[in-house]
């Protein structure tokens, strides 16, 4: 590992418990770059963009035309050198709410300057134009971000499975093949044996492994992603990516069995009957009363506010025990971007918002209080075991 620095896991550890264990090794060795902190993002680290640059000693880098990158911090140096290269660089559009593919189109006669600027998250909104689903794209290389990756090829990303998702659509619209590599740029110390009983179908394995100070050649024999698995599918994801619908309709046209998964996370107790509120032009709002208890009577709640739309309730999860505030029930709203985590008392109830403090999710800062009317009521669902 760079500087002898080494990370270690341990036996029966899950891909949460692997992404927490990266992301407070770079944070506590200093070895994360902007944006900070690393947690619940694909981690900047020093010398990425060196990292990236070992592109252009893969020898598919040299012969292939079109190159999809993802638009994650850490490999703004694998655009840049696809830029530099006159390649077709493709980058996914965030969070696939408004396609699949946005194409970097740098001006005629760019500096290098104006290519490093195109290499980066304002010169995806500035230099791009989006791409449908009927464009003509063959993509013979695809780079990707990653928490952890082993050298046998096994990938965990920041758990929101974007990178599996746009690999699955690709598939589905004869962008790529089996013969398509797949890179990842990461620190060497999330180079780690990951359990291959942790992966699933759904799962991108990848092909090449580029740290600072390494190219790795995983030789990698677990089958990718042959397409979209419609069953891990919910009808919410359907509605936060319009493309999905698109392909959905293109597969049940082709006879695919495309039945969605349409059951809500039986972890914890679920009240979206209704539909988000609107924000009220930037002005505070009382939290809402949470549920009643059905046991705790002298109990307190805490609110959480403006959580993202495209947060998991596992996320959550995460970041709660990350911050040792481990509460007696929860109740998750998501449709309302609102949680409620109950305690047994007034008193731990303020230990929790303290440890709150400053929280964001995904650098997006959100609300956290003390519930309205919590005395005697502030319940939260059904008892998790968090």
């Amino acid at each position: 590992m760079e500087g002898g620095l080494t990370l270690t896991l341990t036996a029966g550890c899950s891909k949460w418990d692997i992404r927490q264990k990266v992301w407070d090794y770079i944070e506590k060795n200093n070895l994360a770059d902007f944006p900070r902190p690393v947690h619940h993002r694909i981690p900047n680290f020093k010398n990425s963009r060196q990292a990236g640059q070992n592109i252009a000693s893969l020898g598919v880098f040299q012969t292939t035309r079109e190159v999809k990158v993802d638009p994650d911090k850490p490999l703004e140096g694998v655009r840049l050198a696809a830029l530099q290269a006159r390649k077709t660089l493709l980058v996914p559009t965030p969070r696939l709410r408004s396609g699949l593919f946005n194409k970097i189109t740098p001006p005629p006669g760019a500096t290098k300057e104006v290519l490093r600027i195109c290499a980066t998250s304002q010169g995806v909104r500035n230099y791009s134009v989006p791409l449908g689903l009927d464009a003509a794209v063959q993509v013979d290389l695809i780079v990707v971000g990653s928490v952890a990756v082993s050298e046998k090829g096994w990938r965990i990303g920041k758990g929101e499975g974007f990178a599996d998702m746009e690999y699955a659509m690709m598939v589905a619209m004869g962008a790529v093949t089996d013969q398509t590599i797949v890179v990842t740029v990461v620190h060497d110390c999330q180079v780690l044996d990951i359990p291959e009983e942790l992966l699933g179908d759904h799962d991108l394995t990848v092909d090449y492994i580029l740290t600072p100070t390494r190219v790795i050649k995983t030789d990698c024999a677990r089958p990718k992603p042959t397409g979209i698995i419609w069953s891990k599918i919910s009808h919410e994801m359907m509605e936060k990516i319009p493309i999905l619908k698109k392909l959905w309709d293109k597969e049940r046209r082709l006879g695919k069995d495309v039945t969605l998964k349409d059951e809500p996370d039986s972890s914890v107790k679920s009240t979206n009957h209704t539909s988000p509120s609107p924000h009220t032009n930037g002005e505070a709002r009382p939290p809402p009363v949470p549920p009643k208890p059905a046991d705790h009577k002298d109990s307190a709640a805490v609110y959480i506010g403006d959580i993202p739309s495209t947060t998991r309730v596992s996320e959550l999860k995460s970041i709660l025990r990350s911050r040792d505030a481990f509460p007696l029930q929860l109740t998750w709203q998501g449709a309302q971007r609102r949680a409620f985590l109950n305690y047994s008392d007034p008193a731990h109830a303020q230990v929790v918002l303290e440890k709150l403090e400053g929280l964001n999710i995904g650098g997006h800062p959100v609300r956290v209080e003390m519930a309205r009317g919590q005395r005697n009521r502030g319940g939260l669902g059904e008892e998790q075991s968090m």
